[in-house]
């Protein structure tokens, strides 16, 4: 007698992941930075308020921003060691209220006291600069690796966002409010950012890191990386630049952001004012460029959101390489809008870079050194503009501005281009995608 076999059950198809914009604790930490990025933002508008109502003059006001930037290069690296040696949920507190407290300092000092200001300002630096790298580990624990280009994307929406709607909620607060009142209600954003992200879980775990990364023994657990016995600061920074030196793509990255940074959009910077004021006689192309240029990265982080290039590192530095097509625009007598177009484009292409980078360093670096690696991402990154802004502006003076804008497109876009050839870059990982190893 012969029996029907049964049929085979068949396997349901996966749920898909739900979306990191409905996981609670991804949004508290989404506000804190969201905060963050507003007193960020709001800060130097809010001073050039000050100008205006004579509280502060310009060289006052050309110190006070020095010694913020000052403040956070100094501490930059500070909170990526703190944040690899204590909770990422401790440093992100303990800086914020640090800069939360340099508001009041701030106001008390207007008008009376440069000093005050001074120091108030590298206050908030610092705070603004330790937080940084804990934000960014942080992430990485909150977030599972399968969700992090989302959440990255949408982190960095909230940093574009900052800069469109810092300066516009301020200018309308300014005609209600005085100063001073406008200083206390940054202390309170910093008090948001301080409060509002929870502790993070233990969600990165040693099985991400290399294999030479992390113990045998952990890795085979799967445990969370456990950082190695105590050392002096040094020692652990130091931990940090070997650990980055493990991976030739991201140092292939940081060369390409610096060229980028430092010579296209320094130059665009210093350019972009006098191209507008001279050649097309209006303040409208200046001001309608910047917006075009965050307007753009926003629509590029609305995009790699959901976008997964098979090679996502070529596509990175692609889009790392369109910054060129702003200092080109302007080497041109070209209408209005090409030069609008142009950092629109070149919006796009920096968040199409930026996303996948912060992804893939949360998931290719050991976790025990993730916040050191991110804080020399922002120390580089950060660290030379300034440089590159005091070097530009005298190559105008004495080269003209055609030829510096011609060496700085050509810079931006070669340099991408050549580190994309370096072992690794392709991926962003020192390994292929396993389904490119299985084809």
């Amino acid at each position: 007698m012969t029996t029907t076999p049964a049929p085979a059950a068949t396997k349901s198809p996966a749920p898909p992941p739900r979306s990191v914009l409905l996981d609670p604790a991804f949004l508290r930490l989404w506000a804190g930075t969201t905060a963050s990025g507003l007193a960020t933002w709001a800060l130097p508008f809010v001073l050039g308020l000050a100008v205006l109502h004579r509280d502060l003059g310009a060289a006052g006001l050309g110190l006070v921003l020095a010694a913020r930037t000052a403040g956070f290069l100094a501490a930059v690296t500070v909170g990526g060691v703190l944040a690899d040696r204590h909770s990422r949920r401790a440093v992100v507190l303990w800086s914020a209220l640090a800069a939360a407290a340099a508001a009041p300092l701030l106001a008390a000092g207007l008008g009376r006291s440069l000093v005050l200001m001074t120091f108030a300002a590298a206050l908030a630096g610092a705070g603004q600069g330790a937080c940084r790298p804990a934000f960014q580990a942080l992430t990485a624990e909150t977030v599972e690796p399968a969700r992090r280009q989302q959440a990255n994307a949408a982190m960095t929406m909230a940093v574009r966002g900052s800069t469109l709607a810092g300066p516009t909620l301020t200018a309308l607060l300014a005609a209600f409010l005085d100063v001073r009142t406008l200083l206390l209600g940054i202390g309170a954003l910093w008090l948001v950012a301080a409060l509002a992200p929870g502790k993070g879980g233990a969600v990165t775990t040693a099985a991400e890191a290399s294999p030479d990364a992390v113990s045998p023994s952990a890795a085979a657990a799967g445990s969370v990386a456990v950082p190695s016995p105590r050392t002096g600061f040094r020692a652990e920074f130091l931990d940090g630049i070997r650990e980055a030196r493990r991976h030739p793509w991201f140092l292939a990255g940081l060369a390409a952001l610096v060229a980028v940074i430092a010579l296209g959009y320094s130059a665009t910077s210093v350019a972009l004012p006098l191209i507008s004021r001279d050649r097309y006689g209006t303040e409208w192309v200046l001001a309608a460029a910047m917006t075009a240029y965050t307007v753009g990265a926003l629509v590029g982080a609305l995009v790699i959101a959901r976008l997964r290039p098979r090679s996502q590192g070529w596509a990175a530095f692609a889009g790392l390489g369109a910054y060129g097509v702003a200092p080109l625009s302007l080497m041109l007598p070209v209408h209005p809008a090409v030069v609008v177009a142009a950092y629109a484009v070149a919006g796009v292409g920096i968040e199409l870079f930026n996303v996948p980078w912060f992804t893939a360093t949360q998931r290719e670096v050991a976790p025990d050194k993730l916040a050191r690696v991110s804080s020399l991402d922002f120390l580089v990154s950060y660290g030379l503009a300034p440089v590159g802004l005091a070097l530009i502006a005298p190559a105008i003076g004495h080269f003209g501005v055609t030829p510096v804008l011609a060496v700085c497109a050509a810079a931006c876009l070669l340099v991408p281009a050549a580190a994309a050839l370096v072992p690794t870059a392709r991926h962003f990982a020192r390994t292929a995608p396993v389904e490119e190893r299985a084809g």
